[in-house]
């Protein structure tokens, strides 16, 4: 028997993805009630400007107080799309201690604060979703959390950015140049006014940090995840990855230790062949692999941000959340009881690629070769090419640790006969 008295939501934010979810809710209204076994009314939506136009959006529900809002105590699911820290945590924090669940899309603070949110909400019996916190319309975070929870995931390997993806694809089909790439996306609306949260890696990073800790149960925090951006990507570096049968990506990469007794996770610019499923990932799309030892390797593709398919990943939350609430109970939350370590960017294994400016005299190879073998770096290939007494060198490695390519990369520079180290980019998915 359906319930008649409606779930109430309140909703925390009303820009692109908000106005969306506050769209869908009132268009799909009997649908959703259809799906929960109860009515779900839109009880208000807090935002910072009142007076901005929002098409479709009920004004009499409009609040500038997100506060008394989430204290009115007849809440029965908060959807918080304002992103940033605060005011957002403690808004979250609140509507715990009110009874409600929450429905986020915050990937810095679930990726900051996950485990004290978990907490709070394990401490009043209430749900905490971040499905679109990832990979925006991908279902990845139910899978991840519930779907392979009877299985072991060994590795998460993915682009999780759109906005890079798409500048690396232009710059790599067009042979554009990094800043020129940047201006397109800024065009087109795939990149921000300020674009660094995404350029620099960081919106990445924190949606690492997400997929690690569910991955491998354990916590793993943004401070954890070592970062690098797409801004020292040049042309001449992609024009290289060409050359190797490659193509370069933003990845970010969450991999359990061979021996099982620690964990690591980064996002950085990397080479991969061209024949790996993610090198065709094209334009704003994303895309992650998952590696688990009884399901095998798995791919999760689809747009990865925007208004349609974030509030679609929000509205999935969102019948979870109350279907909870009318069954009394509650979905999963943190699992964190294998307590690993996350190991630093050092223990890494990987193969790198090195592009080196050198004197063009003989010997000069050799003397490189030497420094690599006297810091345990196997040599797998080397290019040469030299002209009016400059030359370059591109040598690309066996693997080897990070901690050990980096000794060998300082040793370099103290040669009389290298000029300068003109990139370094891993090389990755084999």
């Amino acid at each position: 028997m359906m319930r008649t008295r409606p779930l109430k939501v309140a909703l925390l934010g009303c820009g692109v993805v908000g106005s969306e979810v506050a769209r869908i809710m009132t268009t799909h209204a009997a649908d959703l009630t259809a799906r929960i076994g109860a009515p779900v009314e839109l009880a208000g939506i807090a935002v910072r400007r009142p007076k901005r136009v929002r098409e479709g959006v009920p004004a009499e529900l409009i609040t500038t107080d997100a506060t008394a809002l989430v204290k009115r105590g007849d809440i029965d699911v908060v959807v918080e799309v304002i992103g940033g820290i605060e005011p957002a945590r403690a808004l979250i924090t609140t509507a715990f201690e009110h009874g409600a669940s929450v429905v986020s899309a915050n990937k810095a603070l679930v990726a900051q604060d996950g485990a004290a949110l978990h907490a709070a909400a394990l401490e009043r019996g209430a749900d905490l979703y971040y499905e679109a916190a990832v990979a925006g319309a991908i279902p990845l975070v139910r899978p991840l959390r519930e779907s392979l929870a009877g299985d072991k995931v060994n590795r998460v390997l993915g682009i999780v950015n759109g906005t890079t993806n798409f500048i690396l694809d232009r710059m790599d089909s067009s042979g554009a140049g990094y800043s020129e790439a940047l201006d397109e996306a800024t065009a087109l609306g795939y990149a921000e006014a300020d674009p660094t949260a995404d350029v620099e890696g960081f919106d990445a990073a924190a949606k690492a940090a997400i997929l690690a800790g569910i991955a491998f149960h354990t916590r793993v925090t943004l401070d954890d995840v070592h970062r690098e951006g797409i801004t020292e990507v040049t042309a001449a570096d992609i024009a290289s990855a060409k050359r190797m049968g490659c193509t370069v990506k933003l990845l970010a990469i969450c991999e359990r230790a061979g021996d099982g007794r620690s964990v690591t996770a980064r996002v950085h610019p990397a080479m991969i062949p061209l024949s790996h499923p993610l090198a065709s990932v094209r334009e704003a799309y994303n895309a992650v692999f998952v590696e688990a030892e009884a399901a095998g390797r798995l791919m999760f593709y689809g747009p990865g941000a925007g208004g349609s398919p974030t509030a679609s990943a929000v509205l999935g939350d969102l019948v979870a959340a109350c279907r909870n609430k009318l069954a009394r109970t509650t979905g999963p939350g943190e699992s964190a009881y294998t307590q690993l370590p996350v190991s630093p960017m050092g223990d890494v294994i990987t193969r790198y690629h090195i592009s080196l400016d050198v004197a063009d005299k003989p010997g000069v190879l050799a003397q490189v070769a030497t420094v690599f073998a006297e810091h345990g770096v196997s040599i797998d290939t080397v290019r040469q090419q030299g002209k009016d007494g400059e030359a370059s060198l591109v040598v690309v490695t066996h693997r080897a640790s990070d901690a050990a390519l980096t000794a060998t990369v300082e040793a370099l520079r103290r040669l009389d006969t290298v000029r300068g180290v003109a990139s370094i980019m891993r090389v990755e998915g084999e």
